[in-house]
C-alpha cells in the first residue's frame, strides 16, 4: 500500500468516529500494553542487535516508559476527556463557556533512532488516547526495532487506524502527504525541514529537538554524587540522549576532583566498557568515525578508549573551552567536555549567548545557585541535583525551546497536545438582551459601558 492510499485509508476511517469513543481508546491501549509486555523477549533482542542495549537499560528506558505512559492515559482518561468549563463575563448572561478536546484527526509520527521504542510510541500513545489516527516513520537506523514496531503494531490495530510506514518509502514521499499534525523527534537541521513541509498544508507541528544541555556543578555539592548521577546521564544509550549532559560547568576549585570522580564512576559502572554485554553500542559507523574525530583534533583527553569493530567508545572527559570543537555541535555519545569557570555570572552568561538547550541540570546545596541558573538560562526542562530523570516523570511536560524544540507531551500534556481545543459558548434564546442590536441608541452607551468596562 503507497503512503497517499494508506493516508487516504486512515482519513475515511477517522471520519467515520471509531477512533473517538473513549471505551474504543481504553481498549485499544490495553490492546498495546500486553502485546508490549507480551513481546519483551523480541524488543530486547531487536534493541541488543540495534544499539547493544542490556535486557535491563531496555527495560528502563524503553519499555517502562511506554507502559508508564499507557497506565497513566488508561488511569485519568476520562478526566482528560471531559469537556473543560471556563469563566464566562457577566455581559454573556445567561451563557455558560465549555472547551472541548478533540482529536486533530491523522498524525504522523516520525521517530529516530537512539530510543526507538520509546519515542515511536510514546506519542502514539497520546495521539491514540486523544483519539487520533497514527502513522508512524521509524529509523531506518535501528532497523531491527523498526522491524518489530511493524510486527507489534500489525497485531494490535488495522491500518487505518495506526499503522508502521514501510521503511522503503523515502521521508520526502512521506512528508509530501497532508496530516493533521506531524510530531517529529530529531535533529534541528531535519526539523527544519518538517516544519518546511508541515507549512505547505499548514499543519501544526511538535518538534522534539535537541541541543547542547548544560550541567552546572557547584564547589558546594555532594560532589560524589553528582559526578556518579552526571557518569550514568552521560554513559545511558553510551551518550546518544537528546537529555544527556552535553558539557559540564564546573567551579574551577573542585575541577580536578570532580573530573577524578567522574572518571571512577565511569569505570566503576563499565569496568571493561569495549567489552561489556551492557554498555551500549554506537549506532553507526559513521557516527564513531564523526566521535573519533572529535576525540582525535582534542587536547586534555582522558579516556576514550574505542573499538573500531565492535563500535564502542569509553567516556572520554575533554577539558575545554566555549570555543572549542567539541562545543560547537551536539555530541550525542560519551564525551564530555569540562569546563572551569570562576564566576557563575561568568557562566551562566556564556550559556545565554549560545542556542536554548532541551536540558539544563545543576548540583548544588544552595538554593540561591540553584535559583541564579535556573532564573536566568532558557531551557526545556531538566533537573536540580540529578540529570535526566525529568523526563520520566508523566507529570511533567517534556519538549524544548526555540532551537531545541517546541511543543510538549508525557502524560496529560501529550494528550492535550494531541487535542484541539475547541471552544464554544453556550447562550439561552431567552433572555434576549437588546443592547447589542441595531439601530444603536446613544443613550444606551453609558449602560453599555458599565456592563463592558465596570464603569
Amino acid at each position: 500500500m503507497n503512503i497517499q492510499e494508506l493516508v487516504q485509508r486512515q482519513r475515511r476511517y477517522f471520519a467515520t468516529g471509531a477512533t473517538r469513543p473513549l471505551a474504543f481508546r481504553r481498549r485499544r491501549l490495553r490492546a498495546l500494553r500486553e502485546a508490549l509486555l507480551a513481546a519483551r523477549p523480541e524488543i530486547e533482542q531487536a534493541l541488543k542487535a540495534d544499539l547493544n542495549k542490556s535486557s535491563y537499560e531496555t527495560f528502563l528506558t524503553e519499555l517502562a516508559m511506554v507502559v508508564g505512559e499507557i497506565d497513566d492515559a488508561l488511569r485519568h482518561l476520562e478526566k482528560w476527556a471531559a469537556p473543560r468549563r471556563r469563566g464566562t463575563p457577566l455581559s454573556h448572561f445567561p451563557a455558560v463557556s465549555r472547551v472541548y478536546p478533540e482529536p486533530y484527526g491523522v498524525v504522523l509520527v516520525l521517530s529516530p533512532w537512539n530510543y526507538p521504542l520509546q519515542l515511536a510510541l510514546a506519542p502514539v500513545v497520546g495521539a491514540i488516547a486523544a483519539g487520533n489516527c497514527v502513522l508512524v516513520k521509524a529509523s531506518r537506523h535501528s532497523a531491527h526495532t523498526t522491524a518489530l514496531l511493524h510486527r507489534l503494531l500489525s497485531r494490535v490495530f488495522s491500518p487505518e487506524y495506526v499503522a508502521c510506514v514501510d521503511e522503503t518509502i523515502p521521508y520526502g514521499d512521506v512528508l509530501a502527504q497532508r496530516y493533521d499534525m506531524i510530531f517529529f523527534t530529531g535533529s534541528p537541521r531535519v526539523g527544519r525541514q518538517v516544519m518546511a513541509a508541515a507549512a505547505a498544508h499548514l499543519t501544526p507541528v511538535v518538534l522534539e529537538l535537541g541541543g547542547k544541555s548544560p550541567c552546572f556543578v557547584d564547589a558546594e555539592c555532594d560532589l560524589a554524587v553528582a559526578a556518579r548521577r552526571i557518569a550514568w546521564g552521560k554513559l545511558l544509550n553510551a551518550g546518544q540522549t537528546c537529555v544527556a549532559p552535553d558539557y559540564v560547568l564546573v567551579d574551577s576549585r573542585v575541577k580536578d576532583r570532580f573530573i577524578e570522580l567522574l572518571m571512577r564512576q565511569a569505570e566503576k559502572m563499565f569496568p571493561h566498557p569495549l567489552h561489556d554485554p551492557d554498555y551500549p553500542r554506537i549506532v553507526s559507523r559513521r557516527h564513531y568515525d564523526r566521535l573519533c574525530g572529535l576525540l582525535d583534533r582534542a587536547t586534555g583527553v582522558r579516556g576514550g578508549a574505542r573499538d573500531a569493530e565492535s563500535l564502542h567508545i569509553a567516556l572520554a572527559v575533554v577539558e575545554a573551552d566555549f570555543d572549542s570543537e567539541v562545543m560547537r555541535e551536539e555530541i550525542f555519545g560519551p564525551i564530555l567536555p569540562v569546563i572551569a569557570y570562576d564566576r557563575l555570572d561568568d557562566a551562566v552568561q556564556a550559556v545565554q549567548k549560545r542556542e536554548k538547550p532541551l536540558a539544563c541540570y545543576v548540583f548544588t546545596r544552595r538554593a540561591g545557585y540553584a535559583r541564579a541558573v535556573l532564573e536566568r538560562v532558557n531551557f526545556g526542562g531538566g533537573c536540580v541535583n540529578d540529570v535526566v530523570m525529568h523526563l520520566a516523570n508523566h507529570n511533567l511536560p517534556f519538549g524544548g525551546v526555540g532551537n531545541s524544540g517546541m511543543g510538549s507531551y508525557h502524560g496529560k500534556d501529550g494528550f492535550d497536545t494531541f487535542s484541539h481545543h475547541k471552544s464554544v459558548l453556550h447562550n439561552r434564546t431567552h433572555p434576549d438582551i437588546p443592547l447589542r442590536y441595531a439601530p444603536y441608541n446613544e443613550k444606551n452607551l453609558p449602560l453599555l459601558q458599565r456592563v463592558l468596562l465596570g464603569r
